[in-house]
């Protein structure tokens, strides 16, 4: 383990996993329909869910990775391959130890990168469960390398709330110590997250004491009237819809605290992650504004910002600029930070990066932004 003054865990780095994961993993009766990358008959490099591609990503599987790599040549379609983009840190857990040695890294908890790609692109319960034991089966696999140090976070998804705990407890006992579920609406078929069906999931995850975590995701369908579906090229909306994936995860962020989730399960965990930090202030300030107006029509017995700070954690990106003054105003507590490696947007570097944006707070702060919280909230090993 590196030798550093502040345990650092980074509490959102991702694998790239390798393109034979779901035929490798997958349960065999559903191998034929397994997850796959392939070239189709034009040529085009596609992510197949279900036989069909994703086309949000069609023939720039690259960009999924990419990190320290060129983004205007990664985002040319045709130029770079899956692999391409595909460091070793990525997918070889010898090569992931060096690359946390190398930037600092104590403690890494791992998260999907074609896991973030699939969900609503399928409504078979049967299948989408099948996707996600194989995934899970895998990065358990990929973690036993270094289990204190790769710490896997279990994909489950919520088409079928009996078959989400059937998977929460078996990723669990296999050393899972965390949930990611898509924030998307399409990924449950448009349930919201009240929905009676799922009660056993949030019980279960209560009860084993999982963070469940909300990350942003890729898909075909717009989430917004503002997005331009047809543009392929990314040319006038690239911009925009890259950016406004942070909202699926503040909206269902929004969604599970007013409907009352955090109310039935008070001992439920949650993480928001991949949305930057900056913004949690003002929103929970605004949702605290509008309770007071809405209070006689909601199930909500506090404000939102009470809960929030009873089961909630919000991740912290390097590149945001007033990170030590929400800090101090929300309190150190509630944050955590996460790399993002290795994606095309991500860097190198960035723990010095982080401990330059938290370094006008006192010693015990920086402690608790930089790994403490992340160690606590997740029962994680040191």
């Amino acid at each position: 383990m590196p030798v550093t003054d502040i345990l650092t865990v980074d509490a959102d780095g991702h694998v790239l996993e390798p393109r034979n994961t779901w035929v490798d993993y997958i349960d065999p009766r559903f191998r034929d329909r397994a997850i796959r990358v392939e070239r189709d008959a034009a040529g085009d490099e596609v992510l197949l869910i279900d036989g069909k591609s994703l086309e949000a990503i069609r023939n720039r599987l690259g960009a999924l990775g990419g990190i320290e790599m060129d983004p205007a040549a990664l985002l040319e379609p045709g130029r770079f391959s899956y692999e391409d983009g595909c460091p070793p840190g990525s997918y070889d857990p010898k090569a992931r130890i060096e690359v946390l040695d190398q930037e600092g890294i104590d403690i890494a908890l791992l998260y999907p990168t074609i896991g973030i790609c699939w969900e609503g692109h399928t409504q078979d319960a049967a299948l989408a469960h099948a996707y996600t034991e194989a995934y899970n089966r895998w990065i358990v696999d990929f973690s036993s390398h270094d289990p204190k140090r790769l710490v896997p976070v279990a994909h489950i998804n919520l088409l079928d709330g009996e078959l989400a705990v059937k998977e929460l407890v078996r990723a669990h006992e296999a050393g899972c110590r965390g949930i990611y579920i898509s924030p998307d609406m399409f990924a449950r078929n448009g349930k919201r997250f009240d929905d009676p069906s799922l009660d056993g999931f949030w019980a279960a995850a209560q009860e084993r004491e999982l963070p469940v975590g909300f990350h942003v995701v890729v898909r075909d369908q717009p989430t917004t009237s503002y997005m331009d579906p047809l543009d392929t090229e990314g040319a006038r909306f690239g911009l925009f819809n890259f950016a406004f994936l942070a909202i699926d995860v503040m909206a269902g962020f929004t969604e599970l605290l007013s409907l009352g989730v955090l109310e039935r399960f008070p001992r439920l965990k949650v993480s928001v992650l991949e949305a930057g930090a900056n913004w949690i202030s003002a929103w929970l300030d605004r949702l605290d504004h509008k309770f007071e107006v809405m209070k006689s029509l909601t199930i909500l017995t506090m404000p939102p910002s009470d809960y929030f700070r009873r089961q909630c954690l919000v991740s912290a990106d390097p590149d945001e600029s007033i990170t030590a003054d929400v800090v101090r105003h929300l309190g150190a507590q509630y944050f955590i930070w996460a790399s993002d490696y290795p994606h095309i947007d991500a860097s190198m570097g960035v723990v010095q990066e982080m401990r330059e944006r938290v370094a006008p707070l006192p010693l015990e702060d920086r402690r608790l932004v930089l790994g403490e919280n992340a160690v606590r909230f997740y029962g994680l090993e040191v």
